[in-house]
């Protein structure tokens, strides 16, 4: 197992997933992406999407363009819908996955939420 990735530490859930950069045999470039997960596969695949910003010269204005990927999710991070996530580039795994997620940078508000409402209305279901 290693314990640092790109400077990025190992996460606390351990997994068997050898596509995993973590705990498999997997190894990463320094080639590092930051998009939002929007698609997860049971198979371990996950797509994400960035936007970038793109200058019209005739205009003098930009216009946002959508850049699609599909990652690798090992179970051991197992980012969900709506995560901000980091990618790095690795060897092709499938016919269109090269990447792999390293990070969840910040979760999902709403589904942070709809765990907080569910734990409190089980409190109050409890104390009844």
């Amino acid at each position: 197992m290693k314990q640092e990735v790109l400077g990025i530490n190992a996460p606390k859930r351990a997994c068997e997933d050898k596509n995993c950069p973590f705990h498999g045999n997997l190894t990463v470039k320094k080639e590092l992406l930051k998009g939002k997960v929007v698609k997860k596969d049971t198979s371990r695949s996950a797509t994400m999407e960035w936007f970038r910003p793109i200058l019209i010269h005739k205009f003098e204005r930009y216009e946002i363009r959508r850049s699609r990927l599909r990652i690798h999710n090992p179970p051991c991070i197992n980012a969900k819908v709506g995560d901000e996530v980091l990618v790095a580039r690795t060897r092709p795994l499938s016919k269109t996955k090269n990447h792999v997620v390293l990070n969840v940078i910040v979760a999902d508000k709403d589904q942070q939420k709809k765990k907080t409402v569910k734990k409190k209305t089980e409190k109050i279901e409890e104390s009844q």
